[in-house]
C-alpha cells in the first residue's frame, strides 16, 4: 500500500469528494469600499453579519451595503494608578502625607538623605577602583 501512495502528496490534498454533502444555507453580503471597490462575502444564514469588512483590493475599511451602523459601545474606562490611589485615600489624607514628607526632606531626614549618602559612597568607591587595563594587541606577522 505504501508504494501505491508514493508521490501522491499524501496529507496535502483530500481524496474525499463533495458528492452528497449538503452545504449550510448561505447569504451573500455586499460591501462597498470608499475607493469605489465593491465585493460580495458569503455568510451563513445564522451568522451575525459585520458592518465593516476589509476591502479585498486595497485593504481599506468597506461598509455593508444597505446595512445599519451598529451603536457604538462606550469603552471601559481604564484605571490609572492615580485612580487607584484615590480609591484608597482622600485628597485631605494625600495633602497631609505630602506635607509630612516634604517637612521630613527639608529637615534633612528621610529617603533623600539616604539616597544622597549612597550616591556619595558610590562615587568614592568608583574613584578608588583602578582603571581597567587593556591587554596589548598582538602584531600580525
Amino acid at each position: 500500500m505504501g508504494e501505491a501512495m508514493r508521490g501522491s502528496r499524501l496529507g496535502a490534498t483530500s481524496y474525499e469528494s463533495d458528492r452528497g454533502v449538503e452545504l449550510a444555507p448561505r447569504v451573500k453580503s455586499t460591501y462597498d469600499c470608499p475607493h469605489g471597490h465593491s465585493f460580495d462575502v458569503p455568510f451563513s444564514v445564522e451568522a451575525d453579519i459585520p458592518y465593516t469588512w476589509e476591502c479585498r483590493v486595497c485593504g481599506a475599511r468597506a461598509i455593508l451595503r444597505d446595512g445599519e451602523e451598529p451603536e457604538s459601545v462606550a469603552g471601559r474606562h481604564q484605571r490609572t494608578p492615580w485612580d487607584m490611589l484615590l480609591e484608597r485615600r482622600s485628597m485631605d489624607d494625600l495633602e497631609a502625607l505630602l506635607d509630612e514628607r516634604l517637612t521630613l526632606l527639608r529637615d534633612g531626614g528621610g529617603a533623600g538623605v539616604m539616597l544622597h549618602e549612597a550616591r556619595k559612597l558610590a562615587e568614592e568607591r568608583g574613584r578608588r577602583r583602578p582603571a581597567a587595563k587593556v591587554p596589548p594587541q598582538r602584531k600580525s606577522a
